[in-house]
């Protein structure tokens, strides 16, 4: 299979040919370093954010032994939220605001240092193939 260079991504069926060993390494090698979508991310953050904070605030309401958890607290963080049922759907708005948030800023750091990592490498790389370059002039 070949791969060619669109701009700074291998893609299949390009120009650099690979040896049929290498292509299960090249394809997960393309799959891991694949840059996270940030919006896709926060949104599944916020999702899973906003499961867990109305899932907490209901089992806090329904179990007995679960006002020991001091859900109480987050009513002096999140405007609006109380443990209620208004309050469950307070505290899922904020759920996922929140991670919604840290998610997006997560895959923005994965790919920022992803991007700054691809740069020093190839960088490095192109600096040790031109080091004897004025050697041959």
């Amino acid at each position: 299979m070949a791969y060619q260079s669109r701009g700074d991504v291998l893609t299949p069926n390009g120009g650099v040919d690979v040896a049929p060993e290498e292509e299960p390494v090249i394809s997960a090698m393309l799959f891991a370093f694949a840059p996270l979508h940030k919006r896709a991310f926060g949104v599944a953050m916020g999702v899973a954010g906003a499961t867990v904070m109305a899932a907490l605030t209901i089992a806090t309401m329904l179990i007995p032994g679960a006002r020991r958890v001091p859900m109480w607290l987050l009513e002096q963080y999140f405007e609006g939220y109380s443990i209620s049922w208004p309050g469950v759907l307070v505290g899922a708005a904020w759920g996922f605001g929140v991670a919604f948030v840290a998610g997006w800023f997560a895959a923005f750091c994965r790919n920022l240092s992803l991007a700054i990592s691809a740069f020093m490498i190839r960088t490095r790389a192109e600096i040790d193939s031109t080091r004897e370059f004025l050697d041959h002039i």
